[in-house]
């Protein structure tokens, strides 16, 4: 039997994951197991979970095909289905932000077993309160040792429990190739946090991590080897916003080298979160809403397909995004004259502000059989007509608010 103690401590002290499922009264016992485990779990992201693997056979439990279907959420939106946990809460690190960071002073360790792991995760599932497994952890007093744990507890799901539910693994810094290569082999995506933007800033928030050598080579590994090996749902990275001082082009730009460098899925952000008893637990909390400006820019970029030097025209002189959609900043920098939709390219449409990539395609479709004359067309389209109306021409009319791309 599980010690229900050592659930509740790991939940507690892992800092970094959010699930929130909704109570059942008649069930408070196992649910309330969730939601200790996500309650402090605060930091990682990992809202995307689909996979393409295809699962086979009828000796099994689980199946990918709903991991990607979350079914509940967190207070801010964010879909959770996965058992969310660490396996340990002993870390050597001593990361400025983390409540499990040895600068913190001595905790009480609490740990898994591979076996007890398993066995949780299973009856979670089968009691339908998650559709498979988010699992991380602290890196223990050797990082070797807690990997080969980490490694274990999936290959008990996957081959002495016939598990094919979606499983997410984080990598710990400096795990080794050999390691990272069997961990392909089980689940469905891996994940390494960067943190920070860079070497000199990680450097202000542990003095136990070197940037290049447990990060970056690393998430080298994962790339090289993933692109022989099937890693279904591929890799992701996150960073902290805020806690090492950096600005908001900073972050931008090391996303542009994860994406085209690592090949990574997705790029998460988290805005730092002071807690009590770690080094940073003065620093100032980071608005949500400077999180949320920079997934903006990453789906400018990822999403819209516009060029880095579009979207750098958003940053002000001191590197931050404004407190609007940074899409209506770039507008005015490069749109020269009003779009009409009867005429622009797709792409020339995805620059105005209001229209995304849907809405685009639809115009473009529209046009071909009858010209677009009303403001209220574009509606039906999609098109937020509030944020689009000063960069748009229609049937001879435009905005008179000529000063549209004027800061």
């Amino acid at each position: 039997m599980t010690n229900l103690e050592k659930i509740a401590r790991l939940a507690e002290e892992s800092k970094y994951d959010v699930v929130r499922p909704e109570m059942d009264s008649e069930e408070e016992f196992d649910l309330q197991k969730v939601s200790i485990l996500g309650e402090g779990t605060k930091h990682d992201v990992c809202a995307s979970t689909a996979t393409p693997r295809i699962v086979k056979g009828i000796d099994r439990i689980g199946s990918v095909s709903s991991a990607g279907i979350c079914h509940s959420f967190t207070p801010d939106g964010r879909c959770v289905s996965l058992f969310k946990t660490l396996y340990t809460n002993k870390c050597s690190q001593d990361c400025g932000y983390c409540p499990n960071s040895s600068s913190c002073g001595e905790n009480k360790t609490i740990s898994y077993t591979p076996e007890e792991l398993a066995k949780v995760t299973l009856s979670l599932y089968q009691s339908n309160y998650v559709e498979g497994l988010f699992l991380s952890s602290g890196m223990g007093k050797d990082e070797d040792l807690i990997m080969e744990s980490l490694i274990e507890s999936v290959r008990l799901l996957r081959e002495d429990h016939k598990f094919q539910g979606y499983i997410h693994l984080k990598v710990l810094p400096g795990t080794s190739k050999d390691y990272i290569k069997r961990c392909i082999e089980l689940v469905d995506r891996l994940s390494l946090n960067i943190e920070t933007c860079s070497e000199s800033r990680m450097q202000e928030v542990t003095s136990t991590k070197d940037y290049r050598y447990d990060i970056l080579r690393r998430q080298r590994y994962i790339r090289d080897l993933s692109e022989k090996m099937d890693l279904p749902a591929g890799h992701t990275t996150q960073t902290i916003v805020g806690a090492s001082g950096e600005n908001d082009r900073e972050i931008f730009e090391s996303m542009l080298r994860e994406y085209r460098r690592m090949k990574i899925k997705r790029m998460y952000f988290s805005s730092f979160t002071p807690v009590e008893r770690t080094e940073f637990e003065d620093k100032e909390n980071v608005s949500t809403g400077r999180e949320h400006r920079l997934y903006q820019t990453d789906w400018l970029f990822r999403v819209y397909g516009f060029e880095p030097r579009e979207i750098i025209a958003a940053f002000d002189e001191h590197g931050f995004l404004p407190k609007k959609d940074p899409k209506i900043e770039i507008a005015r920098h490069v749109l020269d004259e009003a779009v009409d939709p009867n005429e622009a390219s797709k792409e020339r449409l995805l620059r105005v502000p209001g229209i995304g990539p849907k809405s685009a395609s639809r115009i473009v479709r529209a046009r071909k059989e009858k010209e677009i004359i009303k403001r209220r067309e574009l509606a039906k389209f999609g098109v937020v007509l509030k944020r689009a109306r000063p960069f748009l021409k229609l049937n001879g009319w435009k905005d008179t608010t000529l000063d549209r791309w004027m800061t």
